[in-house]
C-alpha cells in the first residue's frame, strides 16, 4: 500500500518533522546517519515485516522538512519500528515527560556508539554504587570545568526500556 494523503496546515508537522530528523540523526549505526532512501528501501523491500507499508524516498523528505505533515498510521508504525520506537513518539500520543524520555534514550544509544564513552561505562559495571557516584561526580566536574551541560537530567537512569535496534 502506497502511504500518502496530507489534510492538515503546515505548522502541525513540525513535531513529527522534528522527531523524525531527531531519529535520522541519532538512530543508526556507526558511521554515517540513514539516508532517507536507505530507509525507504528497507521498508518497502521488508513489506511483511514493515506491514506492507511502501514509502519513497521522496515522500521521507516531505515528512521530515514539514511539507508533508498527515502520514498514514500504517507508516508511522513502521517508521517507529525501523527506528525501535514507540509509535505513540512520531503519532504525538506520548506525555512530554515520555516522548523526553524516548529522546534521551535514543540519545544515549547515540552517545554509546562511541567507543571510548562505552569503555567508560563498561569499565564501570560492577563497582559499588558509590564509587560509580564517585566516578558521575569526576565526570561532571569535568563538564563544568568545559562549560558543557551537566548531561542528562536522568543520573544512572534505568535503561530496561530502551530497545532501540542499532544493527541496522
Amino acid at each position: 500500500m502506497t502511504v500518502g494523503g496530507d489534510s492538515r496546515p503546515k505548522g502541525e508537522g513540525s513535531v513529527l518533522a522534528e522527531r523524525l530528523n531527531h531519529l535520522f540523526a541519532h538512530m543508526h549505526p556507526p558511521g554515517a546517519p540513514y539516508t532517507n532512501a536507505h530507509v525507504a528501501d528497507e521498508i518497502s523491500q521488508g513489506a511483511a515485516e514493515y506491514g506492507g507499508v511502501k514509502v519513497t524516498e521522496q515522500y521521507l523528505s516531505m515528512l521530515r522538512n514539514g511539507r508533508r505533515t498527515n502520514p498514514g498510521p500504517e507508516l508511522l508504525r513502521a517508521l517507529a519500528k525501523f527506528f525501535a520506537v514507540p509509535v505513540g513518539y512520531l503519532l504525538g500520543d506520548l506525555s512530554q515527560p515520555q516522548a523526553a524520555r524516548v529522546e534521551e534514550e535514543v540519545r544515549f544509544l547515540a552517545a554509546m556508539r562511541d567507543q571510548r564513552v562505552r569503555a567508560i561505562a563498561l569499565r564501570s559495571v560492577g563497582l559499588p554504587p558509590e564509587v560509580q557516584d564517585s566516578l558521575t561526580t569526576i565526570i561532571s566536574q569535568f563538564r563544568q570545568q568545559m562549560n558543557l551541560p551537566d548531561g542528562p537530567s536522568e543520573q544512572g537512569g534505568d535503561r530496561r526500556g530502551a530497545r532501540p535496534d542499532t544493527d541496522r
